[in-house]
């Protein structure tokens, strides 16, 4: 069985997707559709090239449909390549409207079609190591997670454009979606956006920063949560800790540690490398043999909708809760 593919971008993931794709005998590329080097990215594939992505969509030896593009584009691409009856992989987030989001994994069942959303956060070294350490820090009651990335100038680039990219935790959802599928629900959040806009190129602005608590469902547990990039950073970060009540973990890039009464030691990372092929092949393995895949859509909109709460706490500049059948009293 071949699954016969198209493609929907031709930037690094579109890229990455392409290379894994020809390289699984299971799938068969055949036409891609872009804004930029559409053209010379289908010769270097040996690819057909469509004039629109609705043109892809509508072409019937498709059986799948890959959306890596701007993530303004994803709810409305995905939900057409449903009515058409194509199974649908998109980068994340699933859509910038939650609504929308919340129908297009309805549309899904109900015209029984794959939709998976992107999360190679998860397929990463650095989660599974968390992942297998973290029941011996006991339970955990505070995280501190922070990405943040110089830009020195920042790029004049979709991820840089509000309206292309969404609100700061929907672009990068991954984030969220690494705490929830960690420690599960979350009940209240709080946030704070500082945004440095482009005064040359409207649209477009040069840094943000945004910084959120959220408490959890769990023991009360408490994250606190910070994302920035552009001009405005001038110190690169990507770590993690958890507290917990037998011990701690740190991850500061690729290097890990866990301490306990006992003693501290070193956890071995393993490098972000080939994430896109193993989520590629995920899909496959799903298609051609019915292999459950490692993340559902609704686990990945449900993160969305505390990027939601978030940008709504930021915007309003107060507590946001979420629903939950039962709430731990605040801590903050």
């Amino acid at each position: 069985m071949s699954i016969r593919v198209g493609l929907v971008g031709t930037g690094y993931a579109a890229r990455v997707r392409a290379q894994a794709l020809t390289a699984d005998e299971r799938s068969h590329l055949v036409v891609v559709s872009g804004h930029q080097n559409t053209a010379s990215f289908a010769t270097a594939h040996s690819l057909e090239v469509a004039e629109t992505w609705q043109q892809l969509i509508a072409n019937e030896a498709i059986d799948l449909v890959i959306v890596a593009t701007v993530s303004s584009l994803h709810g409305e691409i995905v939900e057409a390549a449903l009515q058409a009856d194509k199974h649908v992989v998109v980068e994340y987030p699933l859509s910038l409207d939650l609504a929308q989001a919340r129908r297009l994994v309805a549309l899904a069942a109900e015209r029984k079609r794959l939709l998976h959303v992107e999360h190679i956060e998860l397929l990463g070294g650095l989660h599974l190591a968390m992942k297998a350490h973290l029941p011996k820090v006991g339970l955990p009651s505070y995280v501190s997670y922070r990405t943040l990335n110089p830009q020195h100038p920042a790029p004049k680039k979709w991820t840089y454009c509000p309206a292309l990219f969404g609100p700061p935790f929907y672009g990068a959802l991954s984030r969220v979606h690494r705490l929830t599928n960690l420690f599960g629900r979350v009940v209240r959040v709080e946030c704070c956006t500082q945004t440095v806009e482009d005064a040359q190129h409207l649209g477009y602005f040069k840094s943000i920063l945004s910084s959120a608590r959220l408490q959890f469902e769990q023991n009360g547990l408490v994250a606190e949560l910070t994302y920035g990039k552009g001009e405005a950073i001038w110190i690169r970060r990507r770590d993690i800790e958890v507290q917990g009540s037998l011990g701690g973990l740190s991850f500061v890039g690729n290097e890990g540690l866990l301490t306990t009464a006992e003693g501290t030691w070193p956890i071995a990372v393993a490098p972000r490398k080939g994430l896109f092929v193993k989520d590629t092949a995920c899909v496959l393995d799903y298609l051609t043999m019915g292999k459950p895949l490692y993340v559902s859509a609704e686990e990945s909109v449900y993160a969305l909708s505390v990027a939601d709460a978030l940008w709504r706490s930021a915007q309003q500049g107060e507590a946001v809760y979420l629903p939950s059948q039962t709430r731990t009293p605040g801590l903050f």
